[in-house]
């Protein structure tokens, strides 16, 4: 895609420009729900709380945690994918195309199968796990061969990744019904019913993930001049690499422990974002944070509002929403650089 050439000033309107919209879609996502509640109610929930209401228990317990976990889970897989893009020079990855999304979902799957385990510090350790797992795994087989490491096999070698993990998981959940009825809808990807006790332990390592991403953003735009340019000018390649596949799986795993396996995000928002204030990833993982929670805060919400009295996960909303984008990259000179 051609870049456009914004100022800085620019560039600073529309970040603060798209904090004002996630504000604003945090307010319809805790007011627009299947059961309507009146604006005045949501504004008295927060400055009179009511234990006895049930409009303020629903708002309270419910549509306020899952507003912050889409704004947490969007941010973490837009700036996963703008990291992995980045690392890997490949247009097409992202934690769902590259299987990172599938090896967390695997790892908790047979924790829940095998071992019982509910706990969400070990649910979360096990997505961690499984994505590191995944994410070298598709690295190994992407270096394999003649010709190292190129976006092609990176590509191909996530697909047989995200395949291999994919069917192991159905094959787990087939074989345990009972965990096929806890899991399915998790495995859609959402962001419904899950609580604030669930999403705390989750929310230090993202937020250690925002912060590494902004401290190694200035080394990234480094790196993408290529490795010799790098190392001619200082940058220690191989650590630049390890700490960015640490983001990686800080914000990928928790991402999928908290809300499943939600596709597309990290594929689109980093190039939308790169569209609009180029390949400085000093912008880039900022921009990314922010459009990152407002693209999930509008499937959210979209999800609610396209059928009557019935909820469509958002994962399903990515989607839809992604597939096209998806198509788009795939084909166009057959996946360049965007």
């Amino acid at each position: 895609m051609k870049e456009l050439a914004y100022s800085p000033g620019w560039k600073w309107t529309g970040l603060i420009g798209g904090v004002l919209l996630v504000g604003l879609l945090m307010v319809m996502s805790v007011s627009v729900g299947i059961m309507r509640i009146p604006f005045d109610v949501v504004i008295d929930s927060f400055t009179n709380f009511n234990g006895s209401s049930n409009q303020h228990l629903i708002i309270q317990t419910t549509r306020v945690p899952r507003t912050l976990i889409a704004v947490m889970t969007g941010g973490s897989l837009a700036i996963a994918g703008a990291m992995m893009q980045a690392l890997t020079r490949n247009p097409l990855a992202s934690p769902a195309t590259l299987g990172v999304n599938a090896g967390a979902s695997l790892f908790i799957v047979i924790g829940v199968s095998f071992w019982g385990m509910t706990g969400i510090s070990s649910l979360v350790s096990l997505g961690f796990v499984g994505a590191a797992i995944a994410s070298f795994a598709v690295y190994v087989l992407g270096s394999a061969g003649r010709g190292g490491l190129t976006p092609i096999k990176l590509t191909l070698a996530g697909s047989a990744i995200w395949a291999l993990f994919s069917s192991l998981t159905q094959g787990l959940l087939i074989m345990n019904e009972k965990g096929l009825e806890e899991l399915l809808f998790w495995l859609t990807g959402s962001v419904e019913g899950r609580s604030l006790a669930l999403a705390m332990p989750v929310f230090p390592f993202m937020v250690a993930g925002f912060i590494l991403a902004f401290l190694l953003s200035r080394a990234v735009n480094i790196l993408m001049m290529g490795d010799d340019v790098a190392v001619g000018l200082g940058v220690k390649t191989g650590f630049i690499k390890l700490m960015g596949s640490v983001v990686i799986v800080l914000l990928a795993g928790g991402a999928v422990a908290v809300a499943g396996p939600i596709v597309f995000v990290g594929l689109v928002v980093p190039h939308m974002v790169r569209w609009a204030v180029g390949t400085d990833h000093r912008w880039v993982f900022p921009y990314c944070l922010v459009y990152g929670a407002a693209m999930l805060l509008v499937a959210d919400i979209s999800g609610r509002l396209i059928m009557n009295q019935q909820e469509i996960p958002v994962g399903v909303m990515t989607a839809l929403i992604g597939t096209p984008f998806f198509i788009y990259l795939a084909m166009r000179n057959g996946g360049e650089r965007a």
